[in-house]
């Protein structure tokens, strides 16, 4: 093959490749949020990567029809799925009768959406979702629980200083329809940019949507109630609002909050906010936003809330749920440009690299290597020929802690040389003697 005929090794926009530490890290992430939710006892599902086109597109229309990865083969119609939630709601369609409920389940994977190619967003992404779906009822108490789960999942990755804002849509909802406001999905939609537009270009938004400036004052004033929790709550209930939807959000979010003490999360990490909409139609209780206090320009972490019905298109059984996701390849990605990881993280998850001096040592490097594999530590043999120097800078290179060197000496006495690749320490020593310092310090 000619110079000419090398094709330029690239990849398409809007997708993330990593090199082997940041892999790592990604991964450890990933661990420790499946760690969690696996401590609340949520059970893991895989679905299919590809599905029916009419199964993703059975609410059809909007962003969700522009961005979806859609392709036939033969006669089949199919598409890339663009979230976890709709899998979600066909299987449990699908599975009803052999699913027990309330059905807990994690899923974490690949979602894909044609989106523009701009910087933080990619086109391929993971998430990492949490629901508990119930059969025909689900108790209001699992939507203090899923917060605690936000709370144990960001602890857990080593985040101190984070806020999950919740709201309700009944509250938003019934406070709209008690005045008069018809097109209430809009003006959810609209609120849920506050953060993003800035509160002038909300007021102008709501006033083009055909809101009078009496509405949108009244909207403006009580999206900005702040205060403690108890607080707000209080205010809510002085407004005496006369509207059935708005004291029934009222009193979820007041028994939400009730529990959420149930489950010791600390009051500074959590917070009452009445801007907080979620602009997916299918939310229509609890809604949750996650944000990292010292990183507030990356926006939010986490989100969900309650709905009504899951599998509507899909089934005539009522499936009430709530959930939350974690954008996992676009927080990786922020926090890497934040540089919040701090010290370059090991290239490797070897611990110990065995290295035979010369050929005829590597016999026993192998027996070596054998027996920390079988007291589960993580090594590997260097085989190719190669000075010394190389050798340990191998190991250097990857962070590998460290190196078993085998010579003459060694394979005579049957005690290797350990060397700690950090302190420059270097010990003949059997092997019982090793297998303990290694178990001790890795």
């Amino acid at each position: 093959m000619g110079k000419n005929d090398i094709v330029k090794p690239s990849i398409l926009p809007g997708f993330m490749e990593l090199i082997p530490e940041d892999q790592l890290l990604f991964n450890k992430m990933k661990d420790t949020i499946r760690e969690t939710y696996e401590k609340y006892g949520f059970i893991p599902l895989d679905t299919p990567t590809i599905e029916k086109a009419e199964i993703l597109l059975a609410k059809s229309g909007g962003d969700t029809e522009k961005q979806i990865y859609r392709f036939k083969k033969g006669t089949t119609d199919m598409a890339l799925r663009f979230d976890l939630t709709v899998p979600l709601a066909r299987y449990v369609a699908q599975h009803y009768s052999e699913l027990t409920f309330p059905f807990r389940r994690y899923h974490i994977g690949k979602v894909f959406r044609g989106e523009r190619s701009q910087r933080g967003r990619f086109r391929e992404f993971y998430q990492c979702d949490i629901d508990i779906i119930g059969n025909g009822t689900l108790n209001i108490i699992y939507d203090a629980e899923i917060l605690s789960v936000i709370y144990a999942t960001f602890k857990n990755l080593g985040f101190e200083d984070f806020t999950i804002k919740i709201n309700n849509r009944k509250i938003l909802n019934g406070f709209f329809e008690s005045l008069g406001i018809k097109n209430k999905a809009e003006v959810l939609r609209t609120i849920d940019k506050l953060d993003k537009i800035g509160e002038n270009d909300v007021i102008k938004e709501l006033k083009d949507i055909g809101l009078t400036e009496n509405e949108t004052n009244k909207i403006i004033n009580f999206i900005k109630i702040k205060g403690t929790n108890a607080e707000i709550l209080e205010s809510l209930k002085s407004i005496e609002v006369e509207n059935q939807v708005f004291e029934m959000g009222l009193q979820e979010m007041s028994t939400v909050i009730h529990y959420i003490k149930s489950f010791n999360i600390p009051d500074e990490n959590y917070a009452i906010d009445l801007t907080i909409a979620r602009g997916l139609d299918y939310y229509t209780g609890t809604v949750y936003e996650t944000f990292l206090n010292e990183y507030l320009d990356i926006g939010s972490v986490c989100s969900g809330g309650r709905y009504d019905n899951l599998a509507e298109y899909y089934t005539t059984q009522k499936l009430p749920g709530v959930g939350i996701s974690i954008g996992l390849t676009r927080l990786f990605y922020q926090l890497k440009e934040t540089e919040i990881f701090g010290e370059k993280t090991p290239s490797t998850l070897t611990k110990v690299l065995v290295v035979p001096m010369d050929e005829v040592h590597n016999e026993y490097s192998i027996e070596i290597a054998n027996l920390l594999r079988n007291e589960n530590i993580i090594s590997e043999v260097y085989f190719e020929d190669a000075k010394i120097g190389k050798k340990l800078d191998y190991a250097n290179k990857l962070g590998i802690p460290y190196v078993i060197l085998i010579g003459g000496n060694e394979l005579a006495s049957k005690k290797p040389a350990l060397k700690d690749m950090r302190s420059g320490n270097q010990n003949n020593l059997n092997l019982d003697e090793i297998i303990g310092i290694l178990k001790q310090n890795i």
